[in-house]
């Protein structure tokens, strides 16, 4: 890898690693080991390093490589030019951050013809460089020796005043002392467009109509909001400082004394500052803060994505999937434990068809038929009463012990799969109400598996998602995704082409072609079967092998996250206590004897062989936690129900840097402020709760015209 050793010590600083764990992460990087690969099965390169330290490393490490490209491009003009020196070269050799960078670059950059370029094509450097000096008594009489082809001496002073502006602005020193300005005493203001001002789309806004405060304090949700307004041209957002002390500490760099050619370089400063200095840099700072607010909400969401699709599945269970709705009816699916769709229809239990009796008897005779044993109901319109409805139904019913336990489900996203390609392949005779409430089934059974599935922007667990860069977002998420699907793990025989596209090393063409060498030959009696995949070959294999699962294999080890690779160390083990691998597997006492340090080789360290004992404790263990029921207060049916003080149940469905939501039943959820989430300060609500968690809150207020409920956990117990 070019530029190796001073990546490895730039990254090691930057995020206080010790070097040679970057440096061998960078080679395996370089290699095309995936993160996950690299964490879980190159801990001796790495020195340990965890997925966190190696996502860094990775992004880190192309934005290192974009100023690489970018300082080839830059020595190439500035070379071209004929203006490259060795100190020049030198200073961009050692630069590595952009804005630096570009500002070593700006004197030299192509631009239009600005007015500075004109007065350079007229010869009039040489008196702006005489009035720079400031030893002219008469800058007038100077400027006389440059009188020509019409020019006055006021054009000649004029031209040079353009200069020395220009100069000023792309001065490193000046730019660097206006940044200093604009990071201690720049603030952020928004004020309403007044033609908008009572529109019905500007209230939203209503708090910035009129705002300032701090650009260093101004947190990233409150400057996307405000951005967001300025882009629908409800609000003017600008970044200011004080522009007359700006220009005085500017003035004093330059100017020395108090005749005419000072006069002359302090008006020229001045001009500098404010038409093509103060626009740069406030630009800049804009750009820079929406970048900052960009990577926090970024954040936040990622980590929310995480949650989600980390959520605790059922298992491989017959479900039954409900998409309730009123007037057009429920969809109904039945689902095998695989996920199958079995069977499928509509009920009418509501107004205003309300064929309450026949849904009854529809829904008794579907859960007996197809001995569904748990049953997924969306969580949108009608949710509670088609819940109420099923609960009737199973009270109803003389079904067989036990009864199907009812869940709600979030439907967030399932229009939007049902309507994508992903569900047009998987089902292409059924419509889409169908393929919502199938998608609604399996999220039950398997959340990574299905929510894999949909563009993660439409899950609705984001802070402004469209609203950020979303080049980084895509990227971010697609990391997320893959870590979470590389933690679980993958069963080889049932992951759909979408599952495995995410597995270490695969990708859409591989995932393919496992899915059709899977049809023709029938399941995966092996993880080595996998070298028999077209175009599968010995790379693709170590970096997605260990992240495979084949539950009935014949050697155990397939159905674990030991890799491949080490098997022969688990075999050896077994060998040398005189069992096989299953029976080590199985027992404890066993494995307990086992004295690890007796098989660390130059390939085979410490970390390795303590993955492998955890693993052969547990081979097929899910990380993910247990399902829980959950139940809505039966009371409290609409948001006028509520009131002050009251204490209720509720689940928490998106968490942003300002709080969490919580949905309580009343078809609008609440926010439960990141000031009344806990009786101490709290700077990060994932501190306190958790996607989908169940708790208990308080309302604390309820404003029925801006549908708003304000929510509280200080003090409520049950949390």
């Amino acid at each position: 890898m070019e530029n190796l050793k001073i990546f490895t010590q730039l990254i090691s600083n930057e995020l206080h690693l010790p070097e040679p764990g970057v440096e061998n992460t960078l080679k395996l990087l370089d290699e095309g080991c995936t993160i996950p690969f690299i964490s879980r099965y190159r801990k001796e390169r790495t020195g340990g390093l965890d997925e966190v330290q190696i996502t860094a490393i990775s992004n880190r490490l192309e934005q290192l490589q974009e100023i690489a490209k970018r300082k080839a491009t830059i020595v190439k003009t500035i070379t071209e030019l004929g203006k490259m020196t060795p100190e020049l070269q030198k200073r961009i050799d050692d630069c590595w951050e952009t804005t630096p960078l570009e500002d070593i670059y700006l004197p030299y950059k192509p631009k239009r013809r600005t007015r500075a370029q004109v007065a350079r094509e007229q010869g009039l450097e040489p008196l702006a460089q005489l009035l720079l000096m400031q030893r002219e008594p008469d800058p007038k009489r100077a400027a006389q020796r440059f009188v020509r082809d019409g020019l006055t001496v006021a054009d000649c002073l004029r031209g040079a005043q353009d200069i020395i502006a220009e100069q000023v602005s792309e001065d490193e020193r000046s730019r660097n002392q206006m940044r200093s300005a604009f990071r201690r005493e720049a603030f952020i203001e928004s004020k309403v467009v007044k033609a908008k001002k009572d529109s019905d789309e500007a209230q939203k806004y209503s708090d910035y109509f009129d705002w300032e405060e701090p650009l260093k304090r101004c947190s990233s949700h409150r400057l996307l909001a405000m951005r967001r307004g300025a882009d629908e041209d409800i609000l003017r957002v600008n970044i200011t400082i004080d522009d007359n002390e700006a220009v005085l500490r500017l003035q004093r760099n330059y100017v020395r004394g108090n005749g005419a050619c000072q006069r002359l370089v302090a008006e020229a400063v001045e001009d500098g500052y404010k038409r093509l200095l103060l626009p740069s840099i406030e630009t800049e700072f804009m750009n820079q803060s929406k970048e900052k607010a960009d990577e926090e909400a970024i954040r936040v969401f990622a980590e929310n994505l995480r949650q989600l699709l980390l959520s605790a599945p059922l298992g491989q269970k017959r479900v039954m999937g409900i998409d309730p709705g009123f007037r057009t009816g429920c969809k109904v699916v039945c689902l095998d434990a695989q996920g199958t769709l079995l069977h499928h229809e509509a009920i009418f239990p509501h107004p205003p068809i309300n064929h309450r009796m026949q849904a009854t008897i529809h829904v008794q005779q579907m859960i007996s038929e197809y001995q569904i044993e748990a049953i997924a109901i969306g969580n949108g319109t009608a949710s509670r009463e088609t819940k109420e409805f099923v609960e009737d139904a199973l009270k109803e019913a003389a079904l067989a012990k036990p009864t199907p336990t009812i869940f709600v489900v979030s439907e967030d996203g399932a229009s939007v799969y049902s309507a994508s390609k992903v569900a047009r392949d998987e089902f292409p005779d059924e419509d889409v109400t169908v393929r919502g409430a199938v998608s609604i089934g399996r999220r039950l059974m398997d959340p990574l598996a299905e929510l894999v599935k949909i563009d993660p922007k439409s899950i609705g667990v984001g802070q402004y998602q469209h609203d950020v860069d979303q080049t980084k977002l895509k990227h971010s998420l697609d990391q997320t995704v893959e870590s979470c699907v590389n933690l679980v793990g993958v069963n080889l025989n049932t992951a759909s082409q979408h599952l495995l596209t995410y597995v270490s090393g695969l990708g859409p063409v591989l995932a393919q072609n496992i899915v059709d060498y899977r049809t023709a030959n029938g399941a995966f009696t092996s993880r080595a079967q996998l070298k028999k995949v077209p175009r599968l070959g010995p790379s693709a294999f170590q970096q997605c092998a260990g992240f495979l699962r084949i539950p009935e294999a014949k050697n155990p080890l397939d159905n674990s996250a030991v890799h491949p690779e080490s098997y022969h160390v688990v075999e050896q083990m077994a060998k040398d206590c005189g069992c096989s691998v299953s029976d080590l597997i199985m027992n404890k006492a066993t494995r307990e004897g086992i004295d690890i340090k007796k098989y660390v080789t130059a390939e085979v360290g410490l970390p390795t062989l303590t993955d492998i004992m955890k693993e052969l404790e547990k081979p097929d263990r899910d990380p993910r936690e247990q399902i829980e029921e959950f139940e809505f207060d039966s009371s409290v049916q609409t948001i006028e129900d509520l009131h002050e003080g009251m204490e209720l149940p509720g689940i928490v469905t998106n968490i942003t840097n300002f709080g969490a939501f919580v949905d309580i039943g009343v078809h609008q959820d609440g926010l439960v402020h990141v000031s009344q989430m806990a009786n101490k300060y709290v700077k990060d609500p994932t501190q306190v709760v958790r996607l989908h968690q169940h708790v208990r809150v308080r309302v604390i207020a309820v404003d029925l015209r801006r549908q708003r409920i304000s929510l509280s956990m200080k003090g409520v117990s049950g949390n």
